[in-house]
């Protein structure tokens, strides 16, 4: 300590100052492309295109579109992490290689998805062209009929009418079950949440044979839409239930605990706090659901038959979904039938958009987000609490000035 002191005493003596002290060095930033990112990328791109070329088409007998897309991706890595290294330190590297290929894997899903529904519009575009495609069903039509007769309207009911009977079974019972598994802790809901684990990978072919051997052998029910719709449930169900159970345990305990300290019952938790604070990701799990189920064959080849003609009866009757129809007309060897298949596929990709779309704009607002409609019907709940309060206010002020008047006569 004393030597401290005596040399700051001679620094301030002599007049020196104490050496500076260099600056921290600065935050690399996360945000925002620089012109060297850029130039970096552009140029491994571009060295691995011409490496890759030189080695398919000079150096090696390699071939393919398939092997050349991989060896000049490994290029454009290795090269890209290359360039990085000569202006940045270890973890950039990592950081930055770790993002070319999630980046990479992301860009190939989303290019694999658009070729598919690309290539359905396509070769059913001949089909899809034809009104009649959508309001005819294929009694008059065969193989060797031009796409000006028949259409797949028998399809498009059928795929309506049992989905919308799958999932009348399937929400109520998922969501019941999901909050079960999520409120119970005991042995039983860890055996059925096994159960529903298990049964989330259950082959569809199963599920037919379960409710053809259940409902049609056991107790009568005929081959229909409706055995159809039953088989899809089982497929939804477990889907439904898994998803379920895990979005109602992301809802934070303290809202719970909220409610039931203001004396809420467990039921009242459930349904105003944990219910609605969870709808989006429940919808969600019903879309997952009806995904799973929307595209089965074999369960509605088993169950419901296969037939030509428009049935509107789901209870009675042989009735054909949209996969079902697809896979029917897509075994022809006839090119009117194959057109004809690739545009029902069309339709079927087309509905399950319209179907994800109704189910967003039903659960899509998040906790505490309010429609239009439920914010004027919260503002006329205020002005009428507001002037009750006021009203009473007031009763009680002359009630008041009543007692103050008439206390001195008593």
């Amino acid at each position: 300590m004393t030597a401290v002191l005596d040399d700051r005493a001679a620094r301030t003596v002599v007049g020196t100052s104490p050496p500076p002290v260099p600056p921290p060095d600065a935050p690399r930033p996360i945000r925002g492309v620089r012109t060297s990112d850029v130039l970096e990328i552009v140029g491994a791109a571009l060295a691995a295109i011409s490496l890759t070329s030189l080695m398919f088409f000079v150096l090696t007998p390699f071939s393919g579109l398939l092997g050349y897309v991989v060896v000049a991706f490994v290029l454009f890595v290795s090269l890209y992490a290359l360039l990085v290294s000569m202006d940045g330190n270890r973890p950039l590297v990592a950081d930055r290689t770790a993002a070319t290929i999630v980046v990479a894997l992301a860009a190939l899903l989303l290019i694999v998805l658009v070729t598919v529904i690309v290539f359905a519009f396509v070769r059913g575009r001949s089909a899809l062209a034809n009104l009649n495609f959508f309001v005819e069903d294929m009694r008059q039509a065969g193989p060797l009929q031009p796409l000006t007769d028949g259409g797949i309207l028998h399809a498009i009911v059928g795929t309506l009418q049992q989905i919308t009977i799958a999932l009348v079974v399937v929400v109520p019972l998922g969501i019941l079950c999901a909050v079960f598994l999520s409120e119970v802790s005991n042995p039983f809901s860890r055996f059925v949440r096994t159960i529903v684990e298990a049964m989330t990978a259950l082959p569809s072919i199963i599920a037919g044979l379960f409710i053809y051997a259940a409902l049609i052998l056991q107790f009568g029910v005929p081959r229909s839409g409706f055995a159809a719709a039953m088989a899809l449930a089982i497929m939804a169900l477990p889907i439904v239930i898994r998803a379920g159970d895990v979005v109602l345990r992301l809802v934070p305990g303290t809202l719970k605990e909220a409610a039931a300290a203001l004396g809420a019952p467990r039921w009242r938790i459930m349904w105003h706090v944990t219910l609605p604070t969870a709808r989006s990701g429940l919808m969600t799990s019903v879309i997952l659901g009806t995904a799973r189920a929307i595209g089965e064959t074999s369960p509605v080849l088993l169950t419901a038959g296969a037939t030509t003609a428009l049935n509107l009866n789901p209870f009675d009757g042989p009735q054909v979904s949209l996969p079902l129809a697809t896979f029917n007309f897509t075994r022809s060897s006839e090119e009117t039938f194959i057109a004809r298949g690739f545009g029902t596929a069309a339709v079927l990709l087309v509905l399950v958009l319209v179907l994800f779309a109704a189910a967003r704009a039903i659960g899509g607002r998040g906790p505490g987000e309010l429609t239009s409609r439920q914010l004027r019907r919260r503002l006329q709940r205020s002005e009428r609490d507001r002037a009750r309060i006021e009203a009473t206010g007031a009763s009680g002020a002359s009630s008041g000035t009543a007692d103050d008047e008439g206390g001195p006569g008593r």
